[in-house]
């Protein structure tokens, strides 16, 4: 694990998307250098971050009793061997922008459930109504999500072995430029579409990378995810306004068609559509 700065550019690339939505984990190989990475957004978001855990602290931070020994590891290791050992100047949720999931097995043998969170930046949901769910109670309002994946992920994560590192990618359009969206992100089954106004210069694509690994000592699995935010109109002046397109119209295609409800583009998609053609 090398030594280095925080970089002066941002850590992953926005355009690496599907142009189809698919069920399917969308997991890669990743390795613990990865875990987390510092860039130029590092000190206006440590400092939201702090703002926003003064403001919201029962929405962004939670620890039931049982994962309070896998906090207290990855506290222990970060601080003490991950940071010091990875970055010169002297660096959970004040220390790094990224946020944190931890989920323990489930007390019943079944699955995996969240049992610890710090989450400054949640894409639109309210973390603490998810604390104490099941893996696969969490993921209810994804598309397809049981028929496809719940198998699936139960079973990675049993098998998911201390030292090995994990990413995917997410992304979404949300309306504003915030970065703690507890609400507003998506849109479920059965709800009405609404009709807003939007002002393209506000809009942003939000762009997650999220990875996975299991603590050594208490063998509780740690989701990380780090968040970037990127006007409409940069994607369009880089000249990615079509893949973006095709990636909006790929919500409605592939094996889960459900997802162009789910992320709002049923409710933004034809605004920004026309705005990157123009």
């Amino acid at each position: 694990m090398s030594i280095c700065q925080p970089r002066s550019q941002e850590i992953f690339e926005r355009r690496a998307f599907p142009n189809k939505i698919t069920t399917t984990l969308g997991i890669q190989e990743s390795t613990v250098s990865e875990l987390i990475e510092m860039d130029k957004n590092y000190i206006d978001r440590i400092t939201l971050r702090r703002e926003i855990m003064a403001q919201y602290p029962e929405n962004v931070l939670a620890a039931e009793e049982p994962v309070k020994e896998a906090v207290d590891e990855f506290y222990t290791w970060l601080v003490g061997t991950y940071l010091p050992g990875r970055y010169i100047k002297k660096i959970l949720g004040g220390l790094v922008e990224d946020d944190f999931l931890f989920l323990l097995p489930s007390e019943d043998g079944d699955g995996y459930t969240l049992k610890g969170f710090v989450t400054c930046f949640p894409n639109g949901f309210d973390t603490a109504k998810k604390l104490n769910l099941k893996l696969r109670d969490i993921h209810k309002p994804v598309p397809h999500y049981k028929e496809r994946l719940e198998k699936s992920m139960d079973r990675y994560f049993a098998k998911m072995k201390v030292g090995k590192f994990v990413k995917r990618a997410n992304w979404a359009i949300q309306s504003n430029n915030q970065l703690y969206r507890a609400t507003g992100n998506h849109l479920y089954e059965g709800e009405e579409i609404p009709q807003e106004d939007f002002d393209i210069d506000q809009m942003r694509l939000r762009v997650e990378r999220q990875c996975l690994h299991r603590l050594p000592q208490t063998k509780a699995l740690l989701f990380s995810f780090k968040t970037l935010l990127y006007t409409i109109p940069e994607i369009k002046a880089e000249g990615l306004g079509d893949s973006r397109i095709n990636a909006i119209d790929g919500l409605r295609e592939g094996n889960s068609p459900g997802f162009h409800l789910y992320k709002r583009a049923a409710v933004w998609g034809d605004f920004v559509k026309t705005y990157l053609r123009s």
